[in-house]
Formats: C-alpha cells, sequence, structure tokens
C-alpha cells in the first residue's frame, strides 16, 4: 500500500529546499565565524558573567543578581556564538538587536558589554549603580554603549523589540533588491530579547506578542527566563500560564522545555529558531529555557532572596567557592578575557557588510544613499526647501476646520517631503485620521507606512519606541486622547531616551461632546505637560497644527504629542506668524496700551479673541496670547517670555482642561478659567455653557484684574470667576 505524505510534510520539505537555495544564493546569511567552546569552558565565560554580577551588586550593596547568574548560560551562547555585532561600533546599522526586556538584571547586559569589548571599562561595573556611572540600575539608552534601548518597566521591552524587528521587516521590504544572480540584502539581521515571568505578566505583552505573530516577525527571537520566581516568591501563586500554548496561540514557534544552563540544547534552540526564521513563512521564535534563578549560589539559588538584593560576604565567598572561581572581585582570567572579546570578529562582520553594501550602491545608488540618510536620522534637503510653501498653502486656506482633520491635511502636504514616516492608530484611524494621501497600509508580508495597531494603545506606543530606536523610520500613532493614560510610562520612556516619537491624541477636551465623561480629557494635557522632555502641543488652528507637525518631525531630540479637537475651530493666524508659532508661544492679537493679557490654546483661543473684540467695545484694551506648547515656550529666553507675558499685566487664562497648570503663567492674581471637574453627556456647546468656558467668562474676569490694577483694591472676585482648585 503507498504511503500518504501529509500536505505538512511536503510543505516541510518545500521550506527546506527553499532555505537550501536562499543560502546558496545568499551566502552571507551565515558568513561570520563564530566560537564553538567545550561545555566545561562556556560553563567558565558563564560564571564569568555570574561573578561580574555578584561583585558588582556586592559592591553596590544593591541590585538584582539572580537574573544575571540564572541566565548567564543563555547569555553565553547567544553573545558569544550567535549575536552579529560590532563593539567598536555600537550603531552599525545592520547589527543585530539585543534587549534586555528584564532590565532589572541589568548587570547581566553590562558584563556582557565589558567582556565582548564595549566601551564600557572595569571601572564602570565598579561604579555600579552610582551617580553618573554609565552602569545605572536599569540599562539606559544613550548612556551606555550597546545598550539599545532603556528598560526596567516590564514588558516594554519584548514590546520595543517587536518594533525593532518590525522595522527590520519594513526596511528589507523597502530596500533589498534581488539581482540574477546576487541578493542585495543590505538589511538582515535578528532581535533578540531576554525576558522573565514579569514581562509575560504585564498585559503590554499580550498586546506585542500577538501583533507580532499576526505580522509574522520570524526574525525576533525571544529567550523566556523562566525560573518560577518573582520578588513576593514562587509564582506558581499568581501566574499559571501555560506561556508555551499562550504563544502557539499568537502564532509564534515555540521551542519548549530548554534546559537554560545546557549549552548544547541552547545552542540548537538557536539554531532552529535562526533557520525557521528564514522560511517564507517563519515565525517569531520564543525559547522557552528552565533555569535556576541565582545558579551558583549555594543557599539562595532558586529562591526569592536572590532576586533583587546583594549575597552577602558570606554567600559571595561561597559562591565562588561553589564555582571554582578562584579570581579576585572584577578580574577575569585572561584566556576567558580574550574568548569573550569580540572587537576583532565584529569588525570583521561588520567589514563583510560593507562590501556588500557598497557592491548594492554601485547598483542602487539612490537606494543607498537614501537608507543611510534614514539610518542618519537626518531629514531629506528638500524638506527645508519646500516647508515654507506647504505652510503658505495651508495657511491661505480660510476653512474652518477640526484641528484632527487639519492634522490630516497637514500630513497629505508634509508626508511626501518625509518618506521615513511610518503612522498608524490604535484602531482609530477615521476618527485620528492619521492616514495621509498615498500611504500604504502594512500588512504580514507586505510593506507599507500605515499600521493598523489594533486596540492596544500601550502596545502601540511602546511598538514606536522600538521603531524609532531601530532607525529608518519616524513613527507616529493616534488614539483618543483620554487613552493616553494606557500609553502613558511609554511616552515616558520615549522622553527620557530622547527619541523622535511623534503621539497624535484627538477628541481632546469636553468638545468632543456627547461621549460623554469616560471620553473628554479633563486632566491628561497637564499631566503630560510636566513630562520631562515632552512637547504637547495643543494647536488652534491649520496652521498652528501645521506648524506643530514641522516641530515634531524636525526634532531630533525628544518625542512630541499633538492635543486635537474633535470640532471645527476657525483660522486665527497668519503665514507671517509661523516663526513665533515655533516659539510655543507667541502675541495673535494685541491692542496698543493693553491693560490684560488673555492667554490661551486650542479650541478655547477663539473664545479668548471673541473676549477681546467685547471688551475692545467696551474701552479695554487686552493682548491675546496663543500658547500651543507651552513646553516650546518654557526654553525660549527669559526676554522673549517677558515681552510676550509681562509679569506687570494681569492675565486670564482659558482652557478647557485642569485649570492648575497655568498657575505660573498667570501668578497667585490672575484668574484660570478651566475644568477642575469631570465632564458630561451632552451637545459639545452645551458642555461649554454649562461649565463656564465662554467669552463672556473671561471678560467678566479681565474686567475684575483690570479694575484692580487700576485701583489697587481687593474686591472679591463676582460669582462666575471661580478660582482654581483641585
Amino acid at each position: 500500500m503507498a504511503r500518504s505524505v501529509s500536505d505538512a510534510a511536503i510543505q516541510e520539505v518545500m521550506d527546506c529546499i527553499a532555505l537550501l537555495a536562499m543560502t546558496v544564493k545568499n551566502p552571507h546569511l551565515e558568513t561570520h565565524t563564530m566560537n564553538n567552546p567545550t561545555p566545561e569552558f562556556a560553563k567558565q565565560m558563564a560564571n564569568a558573567i555570574r561573578m561580574l554580577a555578584v561583585d558588582a551588586v556586592e559592591k553596590a550593596k544593591s541590585g538584582h543578581p539572580g537574573a544575571p547568574m540564572g541566565m548567564a548560560d543563555i547569555a553565553e551562547v547567544l553573545w558569544n556564538r550567535h549575536l552579529s555585532h560590532n563593539p567598536s561600533n555600537p550603531h552599525w546599522a545592520n547589527r543585530d538587536r539585543f534587549v534586555l526586556s528584564n532590565g532589572h538584571g541589568s548587570m547581566l547586559i553590562y558584563a556582557l558589554l565589558h567582556l565582548t569589548g564595549y566601551d564600557l571599562p572595569m571601572e564602570e561595573l565598579k561604579n555600579f549603580r552610582q551617580l553618573h556611572s554609565k552602569t545605572a540600575g536599569h540599562p539606559e539608552f544613550g548612556i551606555t554603549p550597546g545598550v539599545e534601548t532603556t528598560t526596567g518597566p516590564l514588558g516594554q521591552g519584548i514590546t520595543n523589540a517587536v518594533g525593532m524587528a518590525l522595522a527590520e521587516k519594513l526596511l528589507a521590504q523597502e530596500f533589498n533588491r534581488e539581482d540574477e544572480e546576487v541578493s542585495h540584502h543590505i538589511v538582515d539581521h535578528f532581535t533578540y530579547t531576554f525576558m522573565g515571568d514579569g514581562c509575560l505578566m504585564e498585559g503590554i505583552s499580550h498586546e506585542a506578542c500577538s501583533l507580532a505573530g499576526t505580522l509574522r516577525l520570524s526574525k525576533l527571537i525571544g529567550f523566556y527566563d523562566d525560573n518560577g520566581i518573582s520578588i513576593d516568591g514562587h509564582v506558581e501563586g499568581w501566574f499559571t500560564d501555560d506561556t508555551p500554548k499562550r504563544f502557539e496561540a499568537y502564532g509564534w514557534n515555540v521551542i519548549a522545555a530548554v534546559d537554560g544552563h545546557d549549552p548544547v540544547a541552547l545552542d540548537a534552540a538557536v539554531h532552529a529558531a535562526k533557520a525557521q526564521a528564514k522560511l517564507p513563512h517563519g515565525k517569531p521564535t520564543l525559547i522557552c529555557c528552565k533555569t535556576v534563578i541565582g545558579m551558583g549560589s549555594p543557599n539562595k539559588a532558586g529562591t526569592h532572596d536572590v532576586h533583587g538584593a546583594a549575597l552577602g560576604a558570606a554567600e559571595v565567598a561561597a559562591t565562588r567557592e561553589a564555582l571554582g572561581w578562584t579570581s579576585a572581585p572584577f578580574e577575569i582570567p585572561a584566556d576567558i578575557a580574550n574568548a569573550w572579546n569580540a572587537v576583532a570578529r565584529g569588525a570583521a562582520v561588520e567589514s563583510q557588510w560593507n562590501t556588500r553594501f557598497e557592491a548594492y550602491r554601485s547598483q542602487y545608488p539612490l537606494e543607498a544613499a537614501e537608507f543611510e540618510r534614514r539610518m542618519a536620522g537626518d531629514l531629506l534637503p528638500s524638506y527645508a526647501e519646500k516647508l515654507p510653501a506647504v505652510l503658505e498653502t495651508i495657511a491661505a486656506n480660510a476653512t474652518a476646520f477640526a484641528t484632527r482633520k487639519s492634522s490630516q491635511n497637514a500630513l497629505d502636504a508634509i508626508a511626501p517631503l518625509v518618506p521615513e514616516f511610518f503612522g498608524g492608530s490604535a484602531d482609530l484611524t477615521g476618527s485620528n485620521l492619521t492616514n495621509f494621501k498615498g500611504c500604504v497600509r502594512a500588512g504580514r508580508d507586505t510593506w507599507g507606512n500605515h499600521l493598523s495597531y489594533g486596540v492596544r494603545e500601550f502596545g502601540m506606543a511602546a511598538i514606536m519606541n522600538g521603531i524609532a530606536l531601530h532607525g529608518g523610520y519616524i513613527p507616529y500613532g493616534g488614539t483618543f486622547l483620554t487613552f493616553s493614560d494606557y500609553s502613558r510610562n511609554a511616552i515616558r520612556m520615549a522622553a527620557l531616551m530622547k527619541i523622535r516619537v511623534i503621539h497624535v491624541f484627538t477628541h481632546d477636551s469636553i468638545g468632543l461632546g456627547e461621549d460623554g465623561p469616560t471620553h473628554q480629557s479633563v486632566e491628561h494635557i497637564p499631566s503630560m505637560r510636566i513630562i520631562p522632555g515632552l512637547d504637547v502641543w495643543r494647536p488652534a488652528d491649520g496652521l498652528e497644527t501645521a506648524v506643530a507637525w514641522a516641530c515634531a518631525v524636525e526634532r531630533k531630540d525628544g518625542p512630541s504629542a499633538l492635543c486635537l479637537s474633535r470640532q471645527n475651530l476657525p483660522r486665527l493666524s497668519d503665514i507671517a506668524q509661523v516663526e513665533k508659532i515655533r516659539k510655543g508661544g507667541y502675541i495673535l492679537s494685541d491692542m496698543e496700551g493693553a491693560q490684560a493679557v488673555i492667554l490661551s490654546t486650542g479650541s478655547e483661543l477663539e473664545l479668548a479673541m471673541k473676549a477681546q473684540a467685547t471688551l475692545a467695545a467696551e474701552g479695554i484694551a487686552t493682548r491675546v496670547v496663543s500658547m500651543p506648547c507651552t513646553n516650546v515656550f518654557d526654553r525660549q529666553t527669559e526676554a522673549y517670555q517677558e515681552m510676550v507675558l509681562p509679569l506687570s499685566m494681569p492675565t486670564v487664562a482659558i482652557e478647557a482642561a485642569h485649570p492648575d497648570f497655568w498657575r505660573k503663567y498667570v501668578g497667585r492674581t490672575g484668574v484660570v478659567i478651566g475644568m477642575p471637574t469631570f465632564g458630561e453627556s451632552a451637545p459639545a456647546p452645551k458642555l461649554y455653557a454649562h461649565f463656564g468656558i465662554t467669552s463672556e467668562r473671561v471678560v467678566a474676569a479681565v474686567e475684575v484684574l483690570v479694575h484692580r490694577a487700576a485701583h489697587r483694591r481687593a474686591d472679591d472676585l463676582p460669582d462666575t470667576v471661580v478660582p482654581s482648585s483641585n
């Protein structure tokens, strides 16, 4: 009887043939030499990591030795045998990315960076967790050479890694070329991440890993440190997920039950993950590694005592004896140090890539130049040349638009000048209007520059961080402003890392109307303004919105947030004010002999202008100041700030948000008209009237302040003027 062959078996054979053909055509897929130490010597190399972690934490009397000790064998296999990187050039474009998602185990990556030859001398390891050291308590991007992202808030590292893997896949689709004889794969690297139980307990890991499976990010390889311990103890009391089945359900390739202390098994698992990643329908891989936390510590291994505290002098000595480690603290035997050093190997592998890139350049000079520009983070020269005309066109349009629509109009005009844009929305594209003319939806196997992230606000924000960190794209993504709470910690991390990420937040106030207080932002804009390094823009019309976009795109040292209205707003600014708008705050309308300032943003700027007209009819001259971005305004010179907002001039601020933020501008004697309470469900005009966000209330407040200033009296405020309160 003939034996039947399953479709799956046939597909597996065909996939292997395809992989073989790819390897023949692309011999560079596995060209750099890997170290293959004996199991005994590999253990000694891993012990170097363990003891550096133990000694550094002991010296600092602070830190987390358990994870570095438990994952040292995994780290040896990955970093010594598989990771393609160049310690002499941490920014090499085609390096593999490594993310330590369980960032509390930071001595693991510091030990690896030092051992492999990065600019991280032993003195820095001795200075672990000390002021101004390059070895902070958690890895910090931009501080330590070789650290790809700042980690510590659990779950965000794996999510950043998803963003990096997505960027790699998109850039490969955009720039790689196939000739008859040669495949020019200039973008061809892996993203590796270590993660622990805590990362997988955090909800963001579900958001990110689900999307990674859907998009088949096959060059993403995760190592799950399954040690069964968290700070509170053994995790079976609060974490009993079947992690392999969970990730299989996401569409991942799962390699389960790998002994995390067996170099041979680990090496085989990595080879299997990398091989299937090259298949036509490859998947991201999770390697589930069963480990012992604090491996090597005779009395604390396998317990929560080793998770987040120094071992203590006695246990350090016992660990040295148990591991057979005779070297003094912070000393590495020469043979082990030489085996770890990857400087020569790294230079060789980058040199091989450089040769391939020059061959690519000879065939595709424009694409090569574009790739280099994009990876450097520079804008096209034509951007600066053409932007003024774009802004002039936008300023000439007198149509009243909601600023969310003005944002889309700005994108339509600016996107052709910024081909590195990668946009998206958390299932609200039609409301956020983050898509632009000519954008292409990114899919599982298709390149695009706009992604539907699904209902994953936090995941979207942290994935965008990963995209920005990888390089090659400027990510932006949209959701409702009130849902920025979901994204907040990722926004904070972008600000901490000083990376260019743009958040588009629409439906920014009670102006959204009938959806009610669950969706009406009150405290969100003021609270985001106090995140250090985040520029929060709340533009009032089409031109201010376009300038906000331009400033966000041009800014390379931090993230920006654009807070946009649902309701239509009139044109108020003009093209002559562009440079003033760029300063974050400016005089929109002034009158000779102004007696007071009316300060506003966004949708309430229209009310400020109406109040100015009413007061002028009463014989009271005022100045209207628009402040679309307080963060940028605060960076201006003291002289400019005083020119716009004189300390001696009474000031009234109006914004449909919590009022207390504006106190630093109006002073104790000024008045803030805002929203000290949550909103309600009703049409927007009725809500503005109900909560007193009106031009009439501004007029009354100005009248009182001008009267006081003129007569130096302390009359009680009228009932219509309510001081700010919590």
